[in-house]
């Protein structure tokens, strides 16, 4: 959506004049905008990017100091620029990688900016603001358009408000969602009257500059501090940015322009006093609404491989653990954002239900960040199946503790080498499936005992070894396993083996001496000879892609399998780095990791 309409790309940033009598320019692109037009094109929604990307950057800061509710993280404006930022940079390698011949269609520039959104999001604004974007181009993909009409547009802008208010687990009035509902109403209104697209625009942007000025009316906290919801602010300088895209002007009501240029002079009808408030929020003195003992953290990450029933699942235990519940997208990646006490509940709540990745926590409240400065050095306790994984994890300063089919450590052995470690806080790393309740029974009773113990939930060896490839023991306990848990969780992972016994599996009845593929715990390929069985296996884990293949070579491995399969994987994936290890593991004559 970010190519100009001459086919060359913008610049990052570009600057607003008041446009003279017989045309509307866009100073410092060298573009003449047509004439009002009947109908928005592919052109019209690039400019409304870049237009929207100026406007947020100009207002961001002072979005941030209007911020109050529902926690005052005063990042509201920076939240809904760095969305809207890195969508559009994300929209335009989409198109590179595509190699896209010419300026693309519309439908073409919705499927990719809705998508961008979603993976951009930050933080409420960010996420809400994602789907009332994405509403808009799925209207625009369901009806198959590359021009858009006036009750088409409409349309497209009530999705966005329908969708923006079932993100939100408690829809609170005088927020972005009322903003947005205002717009959608008027630009109803409009489209039923025979209104174009600029006049559809026109009353959505009417109806929510209203909107906006009544926000105080609907939330104390907002009339205590003298200002209009940050995000609704925000909102509307969206819906401002589309109409200036449609006719070259901005709001007559306004009088004003943004650029991304030097700090304009501010919006006085978004400060009810007239007072400007520092940033980063308001001192409201005592109140219902800002008490200091709301959740401490806000947790955001992006959530695959799930499905419907799933994320109804996690969206219940979510709303239990704390508020600001923000779970949408689908059907094959969600954006979850929700603020909790309990950071680590979240994320374990997230690998109940699929695979989460970009796992992001930050502290709501100053004590909530004193609680995550460590105590001391963080220490790491590892279970390790072979001798050279044991060397491998103990060369990474881990304390490790043998555990192997028919062998696997106990939660007793475990919480010894807790206290072992010395360290005030523990990272506990299981490494294997069987191995995960033991791990956290220990980690309790370690907890009991006054260490502070967390447990990643690493399923197999190359998760555990990506995890501690990012440990940091000078990190705060709570943010370093967050951090070790989102590199375990986002390597996929497989093996292969030899069947010792008949069984049904997912690939099918096998039987003494098959080669099983096991591809993220389950049995998924029969094969006859292990190397082409790890292949296979390697392709199902490479499909989504990958950068790095780790290959860790068992006990009972011959030279001749591991070199055979990094010289094939070489060959069908040369773009891969592929590391080989020799772990020495029983069992499982290779294991793989892909990251």
């Amino acid at each position: 959506m970010l190519l100009r309409p001459d086919g060359g790309r913008p610049r990052n940033r570009i600057s607003l004049a008041e446009p003279e009598a017989g045309g509307q320019n866009v100073s410092g692109e060298g573009d003449t905008l047509p004439d009002v037009p009947d109908a928005l094109t592919a052109d019209d929604a690039r400019h409304w990017t870049v237009l929207a990307r100026a406007a947020l950057a100009a207002r961001r800061t002072e979005i941030d100091a209007l911020n109050v509710f529902p926690v005052p993280d005063g990042d509201t404006g920076t939240n809904l620029y760095l969305t809207m930022d890195a969508a559009i940079d994300e929209v335009v390698a989409a198109h590179e990688r595509a190699g896209t011949a010419g300026p693309p269609t519309l439908r073409q520039e919705c499927r990719m900016l809705a998508r961008a959104m979603l993976l951009s999001a930050r933080g409420n604004s960010g996420v809400i603001t994602s789907q009332l974007v994405g509403g808009v181009c799925e209207v625009v993909l369901e009806e198959d358009v590359d021009v858009v009409d006036g009750a088409c547009l409409a349309r497209a802008i009530t999705r966005g408000a329908e969708l923006a208010r079932a993100s939100v687990a408690h829809p609170q009035e005088g927020t972005i969602l009322t903003v947005a509902d205002a717009a959608a109403a008027a630009s109803r209104a409009a489209a039923e009257e025979g209104g174009g697209v600029t006049e559809v625009t026109g009353a959505a942007v009417t109806a929510a500059q209203a909107a906006l000025e009544r926000t105080p009316e609907q939330l104390p906290a907002l009339a205590r501090a003298g200002v209009v919801d940050a995000g609704g602010a925000g909102c509307v300088l969206l819906l401002e940015s589309l109409h200036r895209a449609l006719t070259g002007s901005w709001s007559r009501r306004s009088g004003e322009l943004l650029s991304a240029g030097p700090p304009l002079q501010r919006r006085e009808e978004w400060h009810v006093r007239g007072v400007l408030p520092a940033a980063g929020g308001h001192d409201l003195g005592a109140g219902p609404d800002l008490e200091e003992d709301g959740p401490a953290y806000e947790v955001m990450y992006l959530l695959e491989e799930s499905d419907a029933a799933r994320v109804s699942a996690l969206r219940e235990t979510l709303d239990g653990l704390g508020d600001s519940l923000l779970l949408v997208g689908g059907p094959d990646l969600w954006n979850v954002h929700v603020h909790v006490d309990d950071a680590g509940a979240a994320v374990e709540a997230g690998i109940e239900a699929g695979r989460p990745r970009r796992i992001r926590v930050t502290a709501l409240r100053p004590e909530a960040e004193r609680r995550r400065r460590p105590v001391d050095e963080v220490g790491v306790v590892a279970c390790a199946a072979g001798p050279g994984i044991a060397a491998l994890l103990e060369g990474a300063g881990a304390v490790v503790v043998p555990s192997a089919p028919g062998a696997r450590a106990s939660a007793g052995q475990l919480l010894e080498a807790v206290l072992r470690t010395g360290a005030g806080g523990v990272v506990l790393l299981p490494n294997d499936g069987d191995t995960l309740l033991a791990a956290e029974g220990a980690a309790k009773a370690a907890r009991e005992e006054g260490v502070a113990t967390l447990v990643v939930p690493a399923r197999t060896a190359v998760q555990g070894i990506a995890a501690l490839a990012v440990h940091d023991a000078a990190r705060p306990l709570e943010e370093d396993a967050l951090a070790m848990t989102a590199a375990a969780v986002a390597t996929r992972h497989g093996a292969v083996t030899v069947a010792v016994k008949e069984a049904l599996t997912w690939a099918g009845a096998c039987r003494p001496g098959d080669v099983l593929g096991v591809v993220d715990g389950d049995v998924a390929l029969l094969g006859e000879d292990l190397a082409a069985t790890a292949g296979a296996v390697l392709d199902r884990l490479l499909a989504p892609g990958g950068e790095l293949v780790t290959l860790v070579s068992g006990a009972d491995a011959e030279p001749a399998l591991v070199a055979g399969v990094a010289a094939g994987l070489q060959r069908s994936h040369p773009e891969v780095e592929v590391v080989v290890l020799d772990g020495g593991q029983p069992t499982y004559p290779l294991l793989i990791g892909v990251e």
